[in-house]
């Protein structure tokens, strides 16, 4: 991708900053919640708008279930257009069809199609030009398959992918179509979760080893593989480290389980040290406690805290570890869950009502 020069950076940034306050100017407090048409509403059946990533030209993208259970994509343009589409091949049944997982700031989606016999395939490219693809190995089988999982302004693409005895392994497609599979030298499962991929190419993501226990790994540019844990993490099933996402600092937002399974945030440097936090408020029992799910170029994380009750919680945490505190509006709330961070501070997730439904927010700097 060609630098910016000087000047032509300082217009792209009043652009953009002038388009959203022109789009959101009368919004007050800066929270905005909506639904992909065609989203599904019946009670805790798991359906609902589940937003995926924010870019920094302002574009939202993820997935929506309908009421039949199928997954479509969507992608929401910063004057609010929504335009839902479906995935070459998409399957037509409870489980099946196209999910989004990342996005470019030019609008190139990367994410997985369950066709109609459950195998799944990466997808790629603009939502009216989406193409397939399959990581060499990959199972033909039900639940099976290829997942694209990021991609970058270069056009490269990361993942992971299932062979056909079950068990997932990671992968990096560069842009002129090469796939190239690795795993940790101590994985029985790669990246069975989430996948990052950075502007460099370097790629984030967890793995399990023999013992059930849960390791980070950063995966370089030039082929490295480097597994780490968070100072604190409990071993055996269940618990460990999971890392979120890589931003193009190199920073590894994430969250790992203690021996008690209390769970607690950390941020990986490029430079390999790693801090834990966790912010006020946060449960300290079993399976509650704080994740970092995304960071920008500048700092600031976000993420959830799960209180004692089990009530999620979002939040913002600056670079001098000020954090600031939100949840969706309305009543009997029971989780608010940030996702993703842009340049701007902008934040995407979804929150889940009174009823089950999950509905799709952006909470404003």
């Amino acid at each position: 991708m060609r630098r910016m020069g000087i000047s032509m950076l300082f217009f792209f940034l009043c652009f953009v900053s002038t388009g959203w306050q022109q789009a959101h100017a009368q919004t007050k407090p800066p929270f905005i919640t909506f639904d992909a048409p065609g989203a599904g509403t019946i009670p805790n059946q798991g359906q609902g708008t589940f937003p995926a990533q924010i870019t920094g030209s302002g574009l939202t993208v993820g997935s929506f279930t309908d009421a039949n259970g199928v997954n479509h994509g969507f992608v929401r343009a910063l004057d609010g257009k929504i335009t839902t589409f479906d995935a070459p091949g998409a399957g037509s049944g409870a489980g099946q069809g196209t999910i989004v997982n990342a996005a470019t700031d030019a609008g190139i989606i990367a994410g997985v199609v369950f066709d109609g016999y459950g195998v799944f395939h990466g997808v790629f490219g603009p939502p009216e030009h989406l193409r397939t693809f399959d990581a060499p190995g990959a199972g033909t089988s039900s639940h099976q398959g290829t997942n694209a999982t990021g991609i970058n302004s270069e056009g490269t693409l990361s993942g992971d992918y299932v062979d056909g005895n079950g068990v997932p392994h990671g992968y990096v497609r560069s842009p002129d179509g090469t796939i190239t599979s690795f795993d940790p030298s101590d994985s029985v499962f790669t990246a069975a979760s989430t996948m990052g991929l950075n502007r460099a190419g370097a790629v984030t993501g967890p793995y399990m080893d023999a013992s059930g226990t849960e390791h980070g790994f950063v995966r370089t540019p030039d082929g490295k593989v480097i597994s780490f844990d968070a100072p604190g993490a409990g071993t055996g099933p269940g618990f460990g480290t999971v890392p979120s996402m890589i931003a193009d600092s190199g920073t590894i937002p994430g969250a790992y389980a203690d021996a008690n399974n209390v769970i607690h945030a950390f941020l990986r440097f490029a430079d390999g040290n790693i801090i834990t936090f966790d912010v006020p408020g946060a449960g300290e029992e079993a399976n509650t406690g704080t994740l970092a799910n995304a960071a920008d170029l500048e700092g600031l994380i976000t993420g959830q805290s799960i209180d004692d009750n089990g009530i999620s919680h979002g939040f913002v945490r600056t670079p001098n570890r000020k954090d600031f505190f939100f949840d969706a509006p309305g009543e009997g709330i029971q989780a608010t869950v940030p996702l993703s961070i842009n340049v701007w501070g902008v934040v995407t997730g979804y929150f889940v009502d009174a009823n089950g439904v999950s509905h799709a927010f952006l909470r404003l700097p």
